[in-house]
């Protein structure tokens, strides 16, 4: 059943986590790296795979082929339970940091007049709320599309739509939807759904690196909610 907001809902905000929302230090791939050895007796590094803008899934596919590992069913749950056992300790860890302005902007959208926001993550579920309940922000997101939907990035938007149509009771006019991101695949997968871009390079590319990638939006950071919300008018 629908929950009928009491402003109606025409903004969508799809957030990703990792290198948007927050910083977790490597904890996800020392979790990765963690569970190759609890799990599969390896002691081994994942340094040479690009995790940027990738799925959880696609990159435990990648560490399989790496390792000469089967890439079965099998192996890759018991290759996801192990990160998602050993991810808790890794985020405890020093150095993790929700990014700049992130809080406030989030606080804002939460009550701010047409805006509803949501996840579009390459984080499975429990992951991502791992993360973000590590760090106080989960409860900013009643739902979103996770790599448990797809381990294809450009196939969540659909799955992210589609649950907001069903909790908003809002059909989202797809040039009224943003995909805020850090990399390049952010870009890429809003421009799947015909979705608005927004990019922050407060990952690994740059303000200029990402503005080859044609977004609707650039910014080097959201430290400034002010020039973040004038961007989505």
């Amino acid at each position: 059943m629908a929950i009928v907001s009491p402003d109606l809902k025409n903004t969508l905000i799809l957030w990703d986590i990792d290198g948007t929302l927050l910083h977790s230090a490597g904890a996800g791939m020392r979790a990765l790296t963690a569970a190759l050895r609890t799990v599969f007796g390896i002691e081994g590094s994942l340094a040479d795979i690009d995790f940027a803008g990738r799925t959880d899934p696609w990159i435990i596919r990648c560490a399989l082929r790496k390792y000469g590992l089967p890439d079965t069913a099998e192996h890759r749950d018991r290759y996801l339970e192990g990160y998602l056992a050993a991810l808790p300790a890794e985020l405890s860890a020093p150095g993790g940091r929700i990014l700049p302005g992130v809080e406030r902007i989030l606080e804002q959208a939460g009550s701010r007049p047409g805006v509803a926001q949501a996840l579009l993550t390459g984080n499975v579920e429990r992951g991502a709320k791992a993360k973000l309940a590590h760090h106080g922000l989960w409860h900013h997101f009643p739902l979103g599309a996770f790599a448990d939907d797809s381990e294809i990035r450009n196939e969540l938007g659909p799955h992210a739509l589609r649950r907001a149509h069903a909790y908003w009771g809002v059909e989202f006019a797809r040039d009224r939807v943003w995909i805020v991101g850090d990399t390049p695949r952010d870009i890429a997968c809003a421009r799947a759904i015909g979705a608005r871009a927004f990019a922050v390079a407060t990952g690994g590319s740059s303000v200029a690196e990402l503005l080859e990638h044609r977004p609707d939006a650039a910014l080097p950071d959201l430290s400034d909610p002010d020039e973040f919300w004038s961007r989505l008018v």
